[in-house]
């Protein structure tokens, strides 16, 4: 039985994307907060250890260190056989993966980080929000036609794709904008293991 532990942190939705996948398919692990507060060189030895860029998340299976987290979305459909699509799929779900890391998964983590935490300039607020809404609505007309993403069942592509949208208020936006979206969400959120992010993430983190 391989041994997991997921190193990540409560505000960030990379970590919180991959947390869940393992949530959602009941894959049993270790969860270790680490705080992204402390300069890099500070952080715990264990995590320096095993961190090869220095970020978050970081899952650590039988001692093998995986960074990045939709290659270990990939790693987990690909050593579980869940969430990863059914037969003839896995082009499409790579697809979504790069699409997300390029996209939707730096321009709203980066507006949400302006408006709520680290204020910028308002060229650059407003350069984000454009990248965010034109992001949106890629999603929202895919999912006009679809449940979720792909097909009829949900994948690693959508817990990636949704990971930073369950914060979308923090950065400003209201998801009513995207009714499509709006709606996927609510998919998601009834799979049987899901959690909010603030719940999920925030569980374990030392007094």
């Amino acid at each position: 039985m391989t041994t997991l532990t997921l190193y990540g942190n409560c505000f960030s939705g990379h970590s919180y994307k991959v947390r869940l996948a393992l949530m959602l398919a009941d894959v049993s692990h270790d969860y270790v907060h680490v705080d992204l507060a402390l300069p890099r060189a500070e952080r715990a030895e264990d995590f320096r250890a095993v961190s090869r860029f220095g970020e978050v998340p970081v899952l650590v299976a039988d001692g093998t260190a995986l960074c990045q987290s939709n290659a270990i979305l990939q790693w987990l459909a690909d050593s579980y056989g869940r969430l990863d699509g059914a037969p003839g799929e896995g082009q499409l779900v790579r697809e979504w993966l790069c699409w997300e890391s390029n996209r939707i998964g730096l321009s709203l983590p980066n507006l949400r980080l302006a408006r709520k935490f680290f204020p910028q300039p308002v060229e650059v607020t407003a350069w984000l929000e454009q990248r965010v809404r034109d992001d949106l609505a890629v999603l929202d007309s895919t999912l006009s036609a679809h449940n979720y993403l792909i097909g009829a069942t949900p994948t690693i592509a959508d817990l990636s794709a949704s990971a930073y949208l369950w914060w979308l208020g923090d950065a400003g936006l209201d998801i009513a904008g995207w009714p499509h979206v709006a709606a996927w969400l609510q998919r998601i959120s009834q799979l049987p293991g899901w959690q909010h992010p603030d719940e999920l993430m925030a569980a374990d983190i030392p007094d």
